[in-house]
């Protein structure tokens, strides 16, 4: 590493290499087990798209916390979303519906947005310990009564370890 930066500071910056800094220095930064995103093709999620994520836990003595992410554009019609999430733990499943607040009574989105496009980290379980190490399994699907339901970007699963 301490050779990469001496030979960045000694010559001209080469692009891939200034990339591969950047990747080497904040790829140890996260304690992300994973992090996905799906696009949903036309902006449309119905109830067939079912977001799946695989993932595997190596410590189950550490705490993880399981979150779900969205992104949808500025003519989403609703202040809120419900969403069901099924937690799979091998044979075991477990299912939980989840409501999740978007927008405050007057309207003004609660996500963080660049244009049209707002963006949401909502905790779906926090501080949780996993029963042993092992692969698992979060599918969430939309629960609203629109099917399709529009102006959907993506949505996603990060689970990351507590630190």
């Amino acid at each position: 590493m301490v050779q990469i930066i001496s030979r960045l500071l000694n010559k001209k910056p080469n692009f891939y290499m200034v990339l591969m800094l950047f990747v080497l220095l904040f790829s140890g930064c996260t304690n992300n087990i994973v992090d996905s995103n799906v696009e949903i093709p036309e902006r449309k999620w119905t109830y067939r798209n079912k977001i799946k994520v695989q993932f595997e836990i190596k410590d189950n003595s550490k705490s993880y916390n399981i979150y779900f992410k969205l992104r949808h554009t500025a003519d989403y019609r609703y202040a809120n979303i419900f969403i069901m999430a099924h937690f799979k733990d091998g044979k075991q499943i477990n299912t939980k519906r989840y409501q999740y607040k978007l927008a405050k009574n007057d309207g003004e989105w609660l996500g963080s947005g660049s244009g049209n496009v707002f963006n949401y980290t909502l905790p779906m379980l926090t501080n949780y310990k996993f029963a042993h190490a092992g692969k698992f399994e979060v599918e969430v699907e939309q629960n609203m009564r629109d099917n399709p339901l529009l102006e959907i970007a993506d949505a996603g699963i990060l689970v990351s370890e507590v630190k």
